[in-house]
């Protein structure tokens, strides 16, 4: 599912490999870029969702497509685990989120290493909740990402997923479509050295099966009690399952 949107259309590389690359090319200014084209609003989705668990109260977290890390320093101020797991395709991406562990004394706490949200390298029912921040538009294989995190997390576990959606309605959904088409891949290559990453984001929000539909397949590969809460507008919607 949405393995044909990619960034770079390449015939040779899979969307995994061209994800990878993406992010490797615009890790130095992802943050930046984030927190400026959302106008800063990303920071309070994060809390938002991270609020989620605060019921579970997790001891071992697994964050997913970590990329620089932001959602995982975001569940160490509001949930303090004992450790918190970060994996990415993206080293790029992954030597920001170090530094940023280093310059934070979170070491113990928090580590980050390369792995495939597909093929997650943990034992079965290992983590009492995951979380995801605007990764799961780019599996590969969506269904089987999600199946893989649902394999990890313990009975009774929780996933917490932060994704873009697409507004629905007037005046909100075009001034959206209008932002995302042609002010995000503007300063997207005025800032980055990736310009078609800019334009990749709205392609794979527009191909992403949000709200019911997601909530429908994480139903469909085992989660219960799945909620989809939507934010901004429709914006941006944060999901839940229980294993």
């Amino acid at each position: 599912m949405n393995e044909n949107i990619t960034p770079y259309q390449s015939e040779t590389a899979t969307k995994k490999e061209q994800v990878a690359e993406m992010f490797n090319n615009i890790s130095g200014t992802y943050d930046f870029l984030n927190h400026f084209l959302s106008l800063g609003i990303d920071i309070l989705w994060r809390k938002k969702a991270i609020k989620e668990l605060k019921s579970v109260k997790p001891r071992i977290m697994l964050d997913v497509a970590t990329g620089t890390g932001d959602f995982a320093f975001e569940a160490i101020k509001i949930l303090q685990p004992e450790k918190i797991i970060g994996v990415d395709i993206s080293e790029g991406m992954l030597g920001v989120a170090r530094k940023k562990i280093l310059e934070r004394n979170l070491q113990d706490t928090f580590s980050v290493h390369i792995g495939d949200s597909e093929k997650l390298l943990f034992d079965d029912n290992h983590f009492d909740a995951i979380t995801v921040a605007y990764g799961v538009r780019n599996y590969e294989n969506l269904e089987k990402g999600l199946s893989d995190m649902l394999r990890v997390l313990k009975p009774g576990g929780k996933i917490v997923i932060l994704e873009f959606s697409k507004p629905q309605h007037f005046p909100i959904k075009q001034t959206y479509n209008f932002y995302f088409k042609h002010i995000t891949p503007f300063f997207g290559r005025l800032f980055s050295k990736d310009a078609k990453a800019y334009t990749y984001l709205p392609e794979s929000v527009a191909a992403f099966p949000d709200g019911k539909s997601f909530t429908t397949l994480m139903e469909k590969v085992g989660f219960k009690q799945t909620k989809h809460v939507s934010l901004t507008f429709g914006i941006s919607a944060i999901y839940t399952g229980i294993k």
